[in-house]
């Protein structure tokens, strides 16, 4: 899945346990009528992605939705899910595909010596 919007937020790696378990949250805000908040967690090497990336970017986020089932000590059962990214991109770029940006139409000269009758190479 994608999810894209602008970034609102982008903590600090933050490692947890004996394990070095490493976690770093951001938080994009979606363009759409009723914009919603969305908290994206990065984990392990993964947390280096966000690096390159400042708040207010436009970015495109995979990600994966993940779930899990929790028992508490009272024997009550909880569910919590989760939303992981794995690869983000700058909306810009992307939406480039690479090319380097179109010059102004002012940019170019009109061809006014064209006369179609002395070009017309055309089988038919």
């Amino acid at each position: 899945m994608e999810l894209q919007g602008k970034i609102k937020m982008i903590d600090e790696t933050k490692t947890y346990g004996n394990n070095g378990f490493r976690k770093r949250e951001m938080v994009i805000t979606t363009e759409e009528q009723y914009p919603q908040h969305i908290l994206i967690e990065f984990v392990q090497d993964k947390t280096d992605l966000l690096n390159s990336y400042q708040v207010g970017a436009n970015v495109k986020v995979s990600i994966n939705v993940r779930g899990r089932e929790w028992v508490n000590p009272q024997g009550e059962t909880k569910y919590f899910n989760s939303i992981t990214g794995w690869r983000i991109e700058n909306v810009e770029q992307a939406a480039s595909g690479g090319m380097p940006p179109m010059p102004p139409v002012d940019a170019f000269e009109p061809a006014n010596d064209l006369n179609e009758e002395e070009h017309d190479d055309l089988p038919f």
